[in-house]
């Protein structure tokens, strides 16, 4: 069996829903709060910098020294996010595993190499409710973690206006 390496450190994650023309992540926002915040509470984690847009979302995290686990810190939010909704379409493979399909099976996941690439991943987040055309300044998207870097005074409250995008891989 071979043996994976898992990322320590911070790490920046898409997770996406299965259908991507859903809305059902800003739909049920309290609901992925709730679900966020227990899991984080069972397994902490911090959080860096997080975007939630209506299929999918951004999150960068740091662990615990010594913990790169995760992956089931994800699999507490997309189970505790899915139950008590209603099932989606689903292959035979997930009726027998007893998967809801709302999420994708696999997310995203790249290891912050430093401070620079952070910075990159952070403009990233924020910036994805424009590049998506949900909103036309930064600011006016309310599932993100800008308002934060606002009110730490990290970033201006008009920041991204000039912006057209920003390069490099981000897992969409």
């Amino acid at each position: 069996m071979p043996q994976y390496r898992r990322a320590t450190g911070k790490v920046f994650f898409t997770i996406v829903l299965a259908d991507r023309s859903s809305t059902l992540l800003v739909d049920e926002i309290d609901r992925l709060r709730k679900t966020y915040r227990a899991a984080q509470q069972r397994s902490p984690f911090e959080t860096i910098a997080i975007c939630i847009l209506p299929d999918h979302l951004h999150a960068i995290w740091e662990l615990p020294e010594n913990d790169s686990d995760f992956s089931s810190r994800w699999s507490l939010i997309k189970s505790g996010f899915s139950r008590g909704l209603e099932a989606r379409s689903r292959s035979i493979s997930k009726v027998v595993k007893r998967k809801k399909g709302i999420w994708q099976r696999r997310y995203w996941e790249h290891a912050i190499r430093d401070d620079a690439d952070l910075e990159r991943h952070v403009d990233y987040i924020h910036f994805n409710p424009v590049k998506h055309g949900h909103v036309s300044r930064v600011s006016d998207w309310p599932y993100s973690s800008f308002r934060r870097y606002v009110e730490q005074g990290v970033l201006a409250a008009d920041w991204g206006g000039n912006m057209r995008e920003i390069a490099g891989q981000f897992g969409e």
